[in-house]
Order: structure tokens, then sequence, then C-alpha cells
């Protein structure tokens, strides 16, 4: 005969101890667990600190390089102002040459009128010139002209720059100078000096200055406001003259004045016949002659009568000298 069967129970000790080991471990873990969380919290507490200060750091960079580009920007701002304002001014000068361009071009048929009455004009002074030409005093065959030698290839001016040429025969002084240079139309070279030895043009002291039509303008516009200082006396300026320019050549020097200060004529007659030696063709290395202004003389600040001292003078400077010398009655032009 069967048994019968045992009835199984399900809450057994078995499994009640199960139970607890279970419930005991979880206790065990979250225990473990509370011990650990205060560390962590602190770390990540402490993590986050750094997080914001790196944070803020890099904030003040931010508001930093803001400002700088701040800055730039309102400079490139009043840059483009600036550019913008000239542009504008650009244009508007572009405007203005536009329309004086297309006004010069409306104004062609006017141009070509000024042209024709332009070449009129000088065909007509063309024809003057031919005509003064021919009341121009001639050349002699013997080369004089008033009954002075116009050989010269190289011609000098010394002039006197007193006061008492300057107040009383400086228009007159002028006149003399353009009518001598007409008598010579082309040389080799010019020079311009006063009765000192100073040179009108310093560049070219000791020098030749070139012949052209332009360079005798310069001479005769400078000579209307030129006053170096003058001590009244042909001397200096005759013999700085012959010095410079004593070459084996034909030149002639022009001496412009009224008076000698000077006491004695025989030692400047001496001493000019000393270096203006006998060139190796014959005769004087060069001519001088003279032009006499008669000027009013202060008795006062020049004792003796020194317009008839420097009209001996000259006569034979330029007697010995193979020039001439000429006196003038009159002082104005």
């Amino acid at each position: 005969m069967r048994k019968k069967d045992r009835d199984i129970e399900v809450f057994s000790l078995s499994f009640l101890d199960c139970i607890c080991c279970g419930f005991g471990a979880m206790i065990l873990l979250f225990v473990l667990s509370k011990f650990s969380a205060p560390q962590q919290i602190e770390a990540a507490r402490v993590d986050l600190k750094a997080r914001i200060e790196r944070l803020e750091q890099e904030l003040h960079e931010i508001r930093g390089e803001t400002e700088i580009l701040n800055r730039d920007l309102t400079a490139k701002r009043e840059q483009l102002s600036l550019e913008k304002r000239r542009l504008a001014r650009l244009q508007g000068d572009l405007s203005d040459i536009e329309g004086r361009f297309a006004a010069s071009k409306g104004d062609a048929e006017v141009q070509n009128i000024i042209e024709g009455q332009l070449a009129r004009a000088l065909q007509q002074l063309t024809e003057e010139q031919k005509r003064l030409q021919q009341l121009q005093p001639r050349r002699r065959a013997d080369g004089q002209v008033g009954g002075i030698p116009v050989d010269s290839e190289y011609v000098v001016f010394v002039i006197d720059t007193s006061n008492s040429m300057q107040r009383g025969a400086w228009p007159l002084v002028q006149k003399k100078l353009q009518e001598t240079l007409e008598v010579y139309p082309q040389v080799k070279g010019l020079q311009i000096m006063n009765d000192d030895g100073i040179y009108m043009f310093p560049q070219y002291a000791g020098k030749w200055i070139p012949d052209t039509a332009g360079r005798r303008r310069v001479i005769l516009s400078t000579l209307a406001s030129w006053q170096p200082f003058s001590n009244s006396s042909p001397v200096e300026g005759i013999v700085e003259a012959i010095r410079s320019f004593s070459e084996d050549k034909k030149v002639s020097i022009y001496y412009f004045g009224d008076e000698f200060s000077g006491t004695a004529i025989q030692p400047v007659i001496d001493e000019v016949d000393r270096i203006n030696r006998a060139s190796a063709a014959g005769g004087r290395r060069m001519r001088i002659h003279a032009v006499g202004f008669p000027t009013v003389i202060e008795r006062t600040q020049q004792p003796g009568n020194t317009g008839e001292r420097y009209a001996s003078l000259m006569r034979a400077l330029c007697h010995r000298n193979g020039g001439t010398f000429v006196g003038l009655n009159g002082t104005r032009p």
C-alpha cells in the first residue's frame, strides 16, 4: 500500500534564511553607499566651483575682447565716414572737371578763332621785326658801331651800383645795357658784375654765362632791382674782370659809371697795364670801353670833382686798352 505524499511547506526555515540574507546585503550596501556620498558630494562641489571660476575668467576675457572690438569698430566707422566724405569731394571734383571739359569742347570754335587771330598777329609781328631791323644801325665794314669796335666774342659788363647811379641814372643804365646787347646779336659768353667785382649771378662767378635770348631777358629784369654794395670806383670791377677772364679770346669790357672815388689816376692805369698784358695775336688781351653818366654828386660826401676824375681815368684806360669812352650829356632815357 502506497504511502501518502508529504506536504511541501513554502515558508520553511531555509527560505527565511535566504530572505534575511538578501535583506541584510541590501542594508549593508545602503549603509556603505551612505558613507561614500559626502565625499562624492564634496568632490562634485569643488569641481563645480572650479568650473564656475573658469567660466567667470572666460567671461572677463570675452568682455575685454568685446571692448577692444568695439573700439576697433568705432575707429573703422570713423574711417569709413572720412572715406565717404573724401569720396563725396572727389565726386564733386570729378563733376566739376567733367563740366569744364564739356565747356572746353563747346568752346572749340572760339579757340579756332583765337588761334587764327594769333597767327595773323604773329605774321604782323614778324613784318614789324623786319622793319625795325632795317632801322637799326648797321655795322660798318671795319666792325664798328658809333666808333666802338664790336668784333669781340665775349663781353663783360661792369656797372657802378652806387647811390648816385641808382638815383640819377638807373633807367638810362638799363636802356644802354639793352642797346649794347643788341649791338652784339650773338656772342659766345656774357658776364655781369658791379664796380666792386660782385657778380650779378653768383653761380656763374668766374665762368661765362651762356648767351641766349632767355638769359638776356633775365639779365635786364634783374638789373632793374640789382643793388649790391658799391664804393663808386671802377678799379675793383675792372681788375676782377681782367684777372678772371683774361684769355686768348676776343673779350671786351664795358664799364658803366659816373664817378671815381679814388685819389690818384696813374696807379690805376699802371695796374691795368700790368695785368692786361699783350696777347699772342698782338694788342691787349681785353678791350676796355666805358660810358660816363652825368649824375648829381653830393659834395659833402665826396670831396673834389669825382665825375671829372672818372672821365679822365676812363678816357686814359680806354685809349691804352683799345676801347672807346663815351660821355653822355643827359640822364633821361
